[in-house]
């Protein structure tokens, strides 16, 4: 067999860890703020970072998962017979069917190879849906938050304007009653900008979580295909003519070499160009939400100062 080599996702699994620590040293500098934010809304806060740490979680264990699997092949690359005193992997339980029929000298066809291929990209892909349907949930519960708090605000604002009644009342008492009644629409924009800030910054952590995660599978990926690619046999192109010699054995190797090469070129544009727009479609969507957002907030904080400076100047009137 040729040689192997297959990429253990340890260097993935640090940035991971690293990136974690920086978090958490931030957070620490800035626990006292954020836990009065988290207060504002425990209940949501807590769903909020209940989902992160669940989401956390699962993209260690999507780069974790790798190490078995790449100890699998390397066994199965010293010998069937090694590989099959362990445990049989689970990512590769499709190519250790085939593989595991086949005795002799290992070679493949290049359709079983390309099935093979296309049933690990499909697994790898599906194992990926998960982080990515968190990391839109963490939006959403931030965004939910923050149209929850902002109904609240307009809400007690209402009531505020409502119960106001200056007709012969002493300005001090009126003014307190104020003061009062204002406590509650502040309580709906804690709840709107604290569900915001944990949902958008959870967003964030899976975010580069589940980057180094997609990386540390694709180099996996990639590592396996150069390997099978090693595997693989083209068919012979046979006589090149009436009466003349077979191709030589170097130059069928060579054509054979510049196929793989060229097909493998083609995969690796065609997964970077589709991982690229993936990205680029998730970052626009993202920018409009926040942008969305950050104009209907402003819209609201507007409309509650000039509330205030009405009700203010209505009591000097009078």
């Amino acid at each position: 067999m040729n040689p192997i080599q297959i990429t253990r996702p340890t260097r993935f699994v640090t940035r991971m860890l690293l990136f974690l620590a920086a978090v958490a040293a931030a957070l620490t500098l800035v626990f006292p703020p954020l836990k009065d934010a988290f207060m504002a809304n425990a209940a949501l806060n807590g769903t909020i970072l209940a989902v992160l740490v669940f989401g956390i979680a699962y993209n260690f264990r999507q780069a974790i998962v790798l190490w078995p699997e790449a100890n699998w092949i390397e066994a199965f690359h010293r010998g069937p017979g090694v590989a099959a005193d362990r445990k049989p992997p689970r990512l590769l339980a499709s190519m250790a069917t085939i593989l595991g029929e086949r005795s002799g000298e290992l070679r493949l066809s290049a359709m079983a190879t390309r099935s093979m291929l296309d049933g690990i990209s499909s697994r790898l892909d599906e194992s990926r849906d998960i982080s990515r349907y968190m990391i839109g949930l963490l939006v959403f519960l931030g965004l939910l938050g923050t149209f929850w708090g902002l109904l609240q605000t307009i809400a007690a604002v209402a009531g505020v304007i409502g119960s106001l009644s200056v007709g012969g009342g002493d300005i001090g008492t009126v003014f307190d009653d104020l003061k009062r009644g204002l406590q509650a629409p502040l309580a709906g924009m804690g709840t709107a900008f604290s569900s915001s800030l944990f949902g958008l910054g959870g967003s964030l952590v899976l975010g580069f979580l589940d980057l180094q995660a997609g990386q540390a599978q694709n180099r996996f990926y990639n590592d396996l295909e150069e390997w099978l690619a090693g595997l693989t046999r083209l068919p012979s192109a046979g006589p090149i003519g009436e009466g003349e010699h077979a191709v030589p054995a170097y130059i069928e190797a060579l054509l054979e070499n510049t196929a793989e090469s060229l097909s493998d070129l083609q995969r690796t544009i065609s997964r970077g160009e589709e991982t690229r727009n993936a990205s680029n479609t998730n970052v626009a969507v993202l920018t409009e939400r926040i942008s969305s957002l950050t104009d209907q907030m402003s819209t609201e904080i507007r409309l509650l100062a000039k509330t205030i400076a009405a009700l203010a100047e209505k009591q000097r009137n009078e």
